[in-house]
């Protein structure tokens, strides 16, 4: 069950590092492969991870609340209210979170492609919600 938590500059800065860290590490990730297929799963994750902080990043900023818990169906609605554009990156992103991390499927390499952008896309947004 989701949790609706207001949100404190701290929480803001927070969530904001780590979707950086994620992203980052994304990165790193993937320049260690030899082939994207054989990381495809570590680095979908991370940009999952990634693209939920920053999403409370966005809602933070614009709303001054975020959501917490397990029902991504809240966050996604919350998200909604912030920037509706970014709530369809989150949504990408949720979609490809149980297959990549904790299926016995793969991720793919389109999944990494289409998880990257969803991510990067919710990063520029909430650093631009972020400074503003």
């Amino acid at each position: 069950m989701a949790r609706i938590s207001p949100c404190t500059p701290e929480i803001r800065r927070g969530r904001l590092n780590k979707a950086n860290q994620f992203i980052d590490a994304a990165t790193i990730v993937a320049c260690q492969a030899d082939e994207g297929a054989d990381i495809a799963d570590a680095f979908v994750t991370l940009c999952v991870h990634a693209g939920i902080a920053a999403a409370d990043v966005i809602c933070c900023a614009r709303l001054g609340q975020h959501a917490q818990g397990e029902d991504h169906t809240e966050a996604v609605a919350l998200l909604s209210k912030a920037d509706s554009g970014s709530a369809k990156h989150l949504r990408v992103l949720l979609g490809m979170k149980t297959k990549a991390g904790y299926s016995h499927a793969r991720a793919t390499n389109a999944d990494a492609k289409r998880a990257v952008r969803a991510a990067e896309a919710l990063i520029e947004t909430a650093r631009r919600a972020n400074a503003g």
